[in-house]
């Protein structure tokens, strides 16, 4: 009698899933059934977003294409969104009214900006979901080309939002020499990079002085109108572009299924990378939150997240025990600067150069080579 198949749905094609998924290849599970499903073919590495944006790499560079590394895993690939989970039936609905059964849920499904602010989701560009903010790049390009847009302002004071301000900043100074609209940048926090040292919070705030960028911190945005944001003080500053990175928000349904979560809607974790109010559901990335070690919404910890969520599905699979994983409490960061410049930042010790962009170069162009499948062999 063939033993039945344990069915392993994962949700989200995020920076965990995508190692998931090269390990199952690599180490195939006969008694494993993978299905993905993920509203995009491809999925953008966060790396190297602000490169794709400052003009280095194009989308082919910075994107890894599902279906292959799916196919390389033999996993089925679902192009779909998940929108609803039902707990005690064992299954997702998908946008397209499909429903997808599974034994296991592993969830990577990322987060999008808090958009909650009076205006943002009318008046502003949110930097997430990201292919569709690289499609509105490409309108606003051709839009300060024709100087219908003069001043651009992002909302968010950490390494994203700075990072992606001055890599647009670059593009369009690239295409437009002179004509580069005048960029503000805004932040509820006393400071820029408020998780990074003291040295590389002082160095960008130099940075973007030289580059003449109006930066207002402790300056929380309570609204955002057409042109126009205003802060908590009152003050209304006319800006003809907003793009929205401020921190994380979780999607509505995940809560709304029962799952446990925390204030913020994000699945609470165990010590194993599992909910912790339901033992067949796990979770990575920018979605959960280790409920003992919790960290910042970022790529380089999802990414380590991916070799302890295969095993433990693997080992879920198997009825086996479950491996502990305790997330480093630092991490290194390699913060572009706009052009093939970046600072490197990790605890107390900052280093910069030119040298610093070809380290990252070097590990974001790895990163996506080896989750690319191997050539067929040729006959």
């Amino acid at each position: 009698m063939t033993a039945k198949l344990v069915h392993i749905l994962l949700a989200g094609g995020g920076h965990t899933h995508v190692e998931v998924l090269r390990r199952f290849a690599l180490k195939e599970d006969p008694a494993v059934a993978l299905t993905l499903v993920s509203p995009y073919a491809t999925t953008p590495y966060s790396g190297m977003l602000p490169g794709e944006v400052a003009g280095h790499y194009t989308p082919a560079e910075t994107h890894i294409a599902l279906r292959p590394l799916a196919a390389w895993a033999n996993a089925r690939f679902i192009e779909d969104r998940v929108v609803a989970l039902d707990l005690d039936a064992y299954n997702v609905r998908l946008a397209s009214g499909a429903v997808e059964p599974f034994d296991l849920l592993s969830l990577d499904i990322g987060s999008s900006p808090d958009m909650s602010v009076a205006g943002a989701r009318e008046y502003a560009v949110g930097v997430k979901p990201v292919e569709q903010f690289l499609t509105t790049w490409q309108s606003l390009q051709q839009a300060v080309a024709t100087n219908a847009v003069q001043t651009i302002a992002v909302v968010g004071g950490g390494a994203g939002g700075v990072e992606l301000l001055l890599a647009m900043q670059f593009r369009l100074c690239s295409l437009l020499g002179n004509g580069v609209p005048r960029f503000a940048l805004f932040t509820d926090q006393p400071h820029l990079l408020p998780q990074h040292s003291a040295a590389v919070r002082t160095r960008f705030r130099r940075l973007l002085v030289e580059r003449d960028i109006d930066v207002h911190v402790a300056s929380a945005v309570q609204a955002v109108e057409s042109k126009a944001v205003v802060t908590a003080s009152g003050r209304r500053i006319a800006a003809d572009c907003i793009v929205w990175a401020t921190s994380a928000g979780a999607q509505p349904w995940v809560a709304a299924s029962g799952l446990a979560c925390d204030s913020r809607g994000f699945v609470r974790l165990d010590a194993h990378l599992r909910s912790t109010s339901h033992a067949f559901v796990f979770a990575a990335g920018d979605c959960a939150t280790q409920v003992a070690h919790p960290r910042p919404k970022s790529g380089v910890f999802a990414v380590r997240q991916g070799p302890p969520l295969a095993a433990n599905l693997r080992h879920a699979a198997h009825a086996e025990p479950l491996e502990l994983f305790v997330p480093q409490k630092n991490h290194l960061a390699l913060i572009s600067t706009g052009g093939r410049h970046a600072i490197m930042s990790w605890g107390p010790f900052m280093l910069e150069g030119d040298w610093v962009w070809r380290w990252k170069d070097r590990l974001d162009r790895a990163f996506i080579a080896k989750l690319t499948p191997p050539a067929a062999p040729k006959l």
